[in-house]
């Protein structure tokens, strides 16, 4: 290493000290100065005898315009082939970006007018890399050559993005007879990369506001590059779709917007990084909390508009997730001993002697609600205990050290128990009209079937339904006649009962009939039972814990003619046949059953239905006469063999 060291000085001793720096090759937006360096040797000097630095590096003013544009236009007056042009810069050459090439205003006439830029020239439009002696250089974001240092997507040079936050969104038009635009984003003052994508045959348009309240409008009518309010923007028009770019920062609040000119719908997507422009600042430390004999002080924070430059509320700074309020800092103060005549206030450790302010609080009180989510409060307060362990309230920023507890918490936040109907039975018919039912419980939050549901809202367990498929009755001009009034017209599913989670009746088979023959009694037991869902096991319940009517227990039955008994009955025997059958289907019933053959073979004849008496249990045809009780359907007919006869 020593022989290293004395190479090096070997090396520079063969060169004469640096020259002072040139003067700055721009006045703003950055430039290049160079010094020189002279070779005290005959023989050939390591090293470089010039050396460059970045200068000038201040924005410079919009009307001042583009560098490359200027070394450009200086050619203006200069014939080029024997032809005066106006020459427009070409820039972001990927083979040579430090040529001066340039484009005659109006043609495609493009021609490289000096070999090389002047040093300080960017190489391209959108990076900080500039020309310097004909070559590119690169430039960090804190503008010295050969810099890696980068800016974030927030623009602070080497930050870590804390400074903005990525807003991302989705816009859909929606299309009404009263609305011919609408605002798709707005994007506020300081932001960067904006990016919006239209698909769709509406166009967007742009508004804008500055912070002087001076306001703008462009229609977006091309595709172009062009300044609005001095921000870049780059935009794109296509027949299906349009494509708006802003680098940024910009430098007004701009608004998206729509304007609707097709009948389809279209969509926007966006994107950009939006400053956060309220940030937390440290105040200064507070007065001491003691005049002498040792006190303490804190630091509080206060959000900050950084566009306004003033203080505001602390809920425009909790708007930022990101934003995290630096917590106060304490120092002690005012040790020196107090005077004589106030007594001598002996100095003790804080932390052992003289606790810290501290926050105190009250219980909390009752949840507002039971479920569904409800709040509750308490009451916190900062309290100081002195050296006697007396407490006593004081000022709230003393506590400010830790952070103050919260005053009001969401409780209860689980759902209501709410009902649960499920699939509905099949129809108690096969045809026509009949009933169908479904079961309804009262499920809470852990899906456990409870209590609590509003019997307003529960679900009807019964309606009507229709089989499609017709029962073979005849399209009557005149009303059907009434059956007879103790006839029931839509009888409810009770047999094959199940039981359920939700308390229900649940009755057992009929008994026998009391009787072998002539009208009798048959009786079941029903209970009240449920389902226990956690053990799978039926329990018994009281007989109130169940709602609705409650199934008959007995009912009366026939077992047909006892031998030798006439088959007529008086009104007073069939009502004591059949009073008691109210509720229930009838046991015997007529029933069509087929079509007899067609009394002609062609050209058209009659087929009339076979109405028999059957029993409804058994599905068995039974004398006649024991549907006396029932109405015997009309005669039913129907046209057959419509084709006409062959010939003779």
């Amino acid at each position: 290493s020593s022989r290293t060291a004395r190479s090096e000085e070997d090396r520079d001793s063969l060169w004469d000290a640096w020259g002072s720096w040139s003067e700055c090759s721009r006045t703003c937006g950055g430039g290049a100065s160079y010094s020189l360096r002279r070779c005290l040797s005959s023989k050939t000097c390591e090293g470089r005898n010039i050396r460059y630095r970045t200068c000038s590096n201040v924005d410079c003013p919009p009307e001042a315009g583009d560098f490359r544009a200027q070394q450009c236009s200086a050619h203006n007056d200069v014939k080029y082939q024997g032809q005066v042009y106006e020459w427009l810069p070409v820039a972001n050459d990927p083979d040579n970006p430090c040529s001066l090439k340039c484009q005659a205003k109006g043609t495609t006439l493009v021609v490289e007018l000096a070999p090389k830029v002047l040093d300080g020239t960017r190489c391209y439009t959108e990076s900080l890399d500039m020309c310097i002696s004909g070559l590119c250089q690169i430039v960090g974001c804190d503008r010295q050559l050969g810099s890696a240092v980068k800016e974030d997507n927030c623009g602070v040079c080497n930050g870590d993005g804390s400074t903005c936050r990525l807003v991302r969104g989705q816009y859909k038009s929606q299309l009404s007879a009263s609305k011919l635009e609408d605002t798709v984003v707005a994007i506020p003052y300081g932001s960067r990369h904006v990016r919006l994508v239209l698909k769709g045959p509406d166009h967007l348009y742009l508004e804008t506001k500055t912070l002087q309240g001076v306001k703008g409008e462009n229609s977006l009518s091309s595709t172009g590059s062009f300044l609005m309010d001095n921000s870049s923007i780059d935009f794109q028009k296509f027949p299906d779709k349009e494509i708006l770019k802003i680098s940024g920062p910009l430098t007004a609040d701009f608004t998206v917007k729509i304007r609707y000119a097709g009948a389809a719908d279209s969509s926007v997507q966006f994107i950009f990084y939006q400053p956060i422009i309220h940030r937390w600042r440290e105040t200064d430390f507070f007065p001491c909390s003691a005049s002498c004999g040792g006190g303490y002080q804190l630091t509080s924070a206060e959000c900050f508009d950084l566009r306004s430059n003033r203080v505001v509320a602390d809920q425009y700074c909790h708007y930022y997730p990101e934003n995290i309020k630096p917590k106060p800092k304490l120092q002690e103060c005012n040790l020196d001993p107090c005077p004589a005549s106030d007594g001598y206030k002996q100095i003790m450790p804080y932390d052992l002697y003289h606790p810290l302010p501290r926050w105190e609080s009250t219980p909390w009180t009752a949840c507002s609600s039971s479920c569904g989510g409800g709040i509750q409060s308490r009451s916190v307060s900062c309290v100081e205990e002195d050296i006697q362990g007396h407490i006593s309230p004081v000022e709230e920023w003393k506590c400010m050290y830790t952070p103050k507890m919260p005053v009001v918490q969401p409780c209860n936040i689980f759902d209501c128990p709410k009902w649960l109907a499920q699939e509905w039975s099949p129809c108690t018919v096969t045809c026509g009209q009949g009933l169908r039912y479904r079961v309804v419980l009262c499920i809470d939050h852990r899906g456990m079937h409870t209590g609590g549901c509003s019997p307003k809202t529960k679900p009807h367990i019964k309606e009507e339904c229709i089989i499609p498929t017709p029962c073979y009755k005849p399209k009557e001009k005149l009303p059907v006649e009434a059956k007879l009034p103790w006839y029931k017209q839509a009888q409810e599913l009770e047999e094959g009962a199940v039981v359920s989670e939700e308390p229900s009746f649940i009755p057992e088979a009929w008994s026998a009939c009391s009787v072998t023959c002539g009208v009798g009694s048959q009786v079941r037991l029903v209970k009240c039972q449920v389902l226990l869902s956690f053990s799978q096991s039926v329990a018994d319940l009281p007989i109130d814990e169940c709602e609705g009517p409650k199934p008959v227990s007995q009912r009366a039955c026939y077992s047909g003619p006892c031998s030798g008994e006439a088959t007529e009955y008086n009104p007073e025997e069939t009502d004591l046949m059949y009073g008691s059958l109210q509720e229930f289907d009838e046991l015997y019933d007529w029933e069509y059953e087929g079509f007899t053959q067609c009394s002609e073979s062609c050209a058209g004849g009659i087929q009339e239905a076979v109405v028999t008496c059957l029993n409804k249990q058994t599905r068995e045809i039974v004398d006649e006469m024991l549907c006396i009780t029932s109405r015997r359907p009309p005669q039913l007919l129907k046209a057959c063999n419509l084709e006409p006869c062959p010939p003779r």
